[in-house]
């Protein structure tokens, strides 16, 4: 049960945190956060735990951060900041990829004590990584795109352009989150885990991904609340 609160606890810290971060410093805060996750997620999905009777990779919730990021930004900010911060979660990821791998070149001390494990830890990074950076590049791209063509739909059927933000939200969440599982753990464990453990990995983080995208249905609520309110603020 331990895992279960620990996961529902990280949904809620992140989802939390990104909207702060939205509040306190705007856009900006954002890309802050779509920086942060990628760097940490690619770190934190090396980690396999059990969870909800699901096996599932750590990564997942950080990884869905950035959808919700996105969704912000196109909501709120427009298009080209949520593509902005999809590149700057790829410079990000690359920043990190290769400044790690420069630490497994260094001649350890005979005092040290930590080389050997960050060996272990970032021995696999680099393939983790660049299929991160691969994945990631291509559903995030999808993903705004997606948004934006469910929103050009629900405007034109509806005639208001803030109506069905659930809609949008989800149809384009839950599908671009669809091909980032299952593309993800494919180019990043096959060869490592055998494809029945790679299936069920990345159903499990597709059932994850569910559930924190219903979630972030109304951080999202709330983060527009955030920008009305700024832009009314900036009136007065």
């Amino acid at each position: 049960m331990i895992n279960e609160l620990l996961l529902l606890g990280s949904v809620v810290f992140i989802f939390g945190m990104a909207l702060l971060g939205y509040k306190l410093f705007g856009k900006t805060g954002l890309y802050v956060i779509s920086a942060l996750a990628t760097v940490l997620a690619n770190i934190e999905v090396v980690i396999i735990v059990n969870a909800f009777t699901m096996e599932q990779t750590l990564g997942n919730v950080l990884f869905a951060v950035t959808f919700l990021v996105t969704d912000i930004l196109s909501e709120c900010e427009g298009k080209k900041e949520a593509n902005k911060s999809v590149i700057i979660g790829v410079f990000s990821s690359v920043f990190f990829l290769v400044l790690s791998q420069s630490w497994l070149f260094y001649k350890p001390a005979e005092s040290d004590w930590a080389s050997e494990s960050i060996a272990t830890v970032f021995g696999n990074t680099p393939r983790i990584i660049l299929a991160s950076l691969a994945v990631y590049f291509i559903s995030q791209l999808f993903d705004v795109w997606l948004y934006h063509k469910w929103w050009d739909l629900t405007e034109k059927k509806s005639g208001d352009k803030r109506k069905f933000l659930w809609l949008r939200n989800n149809g384009s969440t839950l599908i671009s989150q669809l091909m980032n599982t299952f593309l993800f753990n494919f180019l990043a464990f096959v060869g490592v885990y055998d494809l029945k453990t790679i299936v069920t990995i990345a159903f499990s983080g597709y059932i994850i991904y569910i559930f924190t995208s219903l979630l972030d249905t109304p951080a999202l609520y709330i983060a527009r609340k955030i920008h009305d309110n700024a832009e009314k603020k900036a009136l007065n």
